[in-house]
């Protein structure tokens, strides 16, 4: 697994992930079309393919980002005897009823749909790694309107990155890029560049428990994506 160490440098975290205009990208992704969903209108171009714009400059991307937050910690009373007292440290998630939202908005995006139908074996796409996404969305400390596809696919690259293992010759995660760039290797810097922002937002935070996945999904337990389970599969 890939791992990202902070740049002492870097005092704050102007994330430069926000797509203003998401443009067509490269109209022949390396993906096999065989398995893949039809567009209706019987057009040639792929309609999931797709580029990053990053406009503005970092002062004005800076006006449009909140303040992040962190996982704090907070104690609570676990029993109470006399004059004695125990305390229980308690997790406080980042995940807001608007990440969830958000989430939930980027499911119907017409490119994530295609995605999703098209990992079939739910390699890089199972109920817990999409789970680790919403996750994600609540540490990077953007507002739920800002995400945009792009942030679904660098949270889901990211949560392949900490849970594959380190001997794959080839890593599922690399499903993710060929299914966006195909064999054009032209905006995979920049996808790069975007991960490490990502993470640079999340305090280089990427560790998910399986307590909070499930969390996540108890929020909303009929979310068809739940349902995503590999154990189903066998």
């Amino acid at each position: 697994m890939a791992s990202c160490e902070p740049d002492p440098q870097i005092e704050d975290c102007p994330l430069e992930a926000l797509v203003d205009d998401e443009v067509p990208g490269p109209s022949a992704p390396h993906v096999d079309t065989s398995s893949q969903p039809q567009s209706s209108a019987g057009s040639t171009k792929r309609p999931w393919s797709t580029a990053f714009s990053i406009s503005g400059s970092d002062s004005d991307t800076e006006a449009l980002i909140k303040k992040r937050t962190r996982p704090t910690e907070s104690w609570a009373v676990e029993w109470l005897l006399g004059l004695k007292m125990r305390l229980k440290k308690q997790r406080v998630s980042t995940v807001l009823p608007e990440h969830h939202k958000a989430f939930n908005r980027l499911l119907e995006d017409p490119v994530v749909k295609q995605f999703l139908a098209w990992d079939k074996q739910l390699r890089v796409s199972d109920k817990y790694l999409l789970a680790m996404v919403v996750a994600y969305l609540g540490r990077a400390g953007l507002f739920a309107w800002q995400y945009r596809r792009i942030h679904f696919f660098v949270a889901l690259y990211l949560a392949n990155d900490m849970e594959e293992d380190e001997e794959d010759d080839e890593p599922p995660k690399q499903a993710i890029l060929s299914f966006l760039f195909g064999k054009d290797d032209a905006q995979r810097p920049l996808f790069d560049h975007l991960r490490l922002q990502f993470m640079r937002c999340m305090g280089w935070k990427a560790w998910v428990t399986l307590e909070e996945c499930e969390e996540i999904q108890a929020y909303d337990p009929e979310l068809w994506v739940w349902g995503r389970d590999r154990a189903l599969l066998a």
